[in-house]
């Protein structure tokens, strides 16, 4: 302030800036305070406003739980009748894949596109053939498939597998069935 004007009180000067003011269209007005504002008294630390406690975070929303882990023969999902016909390979097969030859990887890699893109395009029975292994052991493709079909992103699409019936390779093959690939509207394949 000035060394030659009286001291007015901060809360006059404040109303006498404000004397003109208009409020702006569409807002409510800021009701008025029927306490008069004062200073604190010399001396005296002013009264702090009560802090609002802190507004705990929303939560992130959930993500949708993983399917749970299936195994081969398992036929959750599925009714009796459809899954008695995949088990027996009754179902016209949409789809095959021969992973005969591949190492672990690029059968691994053969795989995953080949679900995906055969959900994509509807199809529902897939038939893969692994081969049996060698003679000394287990084949590596055949036990590694149902691990790779409960990994994504196969899982999404895989509804259940089991075992290939003899004329279609045995026990070095094996049935897919996928999920049906619903339309926009609620039902029916696409």
């Amino acid at each position: 302030m000035t060394s030659g004007a009286p001291e007015e009180d901060d809360a006059e000067l404040f109303r006498r800036a404000l004397k003109d003011a208009e409020p702006l269209k569409n807002k409510k007005p800021v009701p008025k305070s029927s306490a008069p504002m004062t200073k604190p008294a010399p001396g005296k630390p002013a009264k702090k406003a009560r802090a609002r406690p802190p507004v705990a975070p929303r939560p992130a929303p959930a993500r949708p739980a993983p399917p749970p882990e299936i195994a081969a023969g398992e036929f959750a999902g599925v009714d009796r009748r459809t899954a008695d016909r995949f088990r027996r390979g009754k179902l016209p097969i949409d789809g095959h894949l021969d992973l005969h030859g591949h190492y672990q990887d690029a059968a691994h890699a053969a795989l995953t596109d080949f679900i995906a893109s055969s959900a994509a395009s509807g199809r529902r029975m897939l038939l893969v053939i692994t081969g049996r292994g060698s003679r000394e052991g287990s084949g590596v493709l055949r036990e590694r498939l149902p691990g790779w079909l409960n990994q994504p992103p196969c899982r999404a699409h895989v509804l259940a597998f089991t075992r290939a019936q003899p004329q279609h390779g045995g026990d070095g093959a094996f049935y897919v069935l996928l999920r049906r690939k619903r339309d926009g509207k609620g039902g029916g394949r696409s």
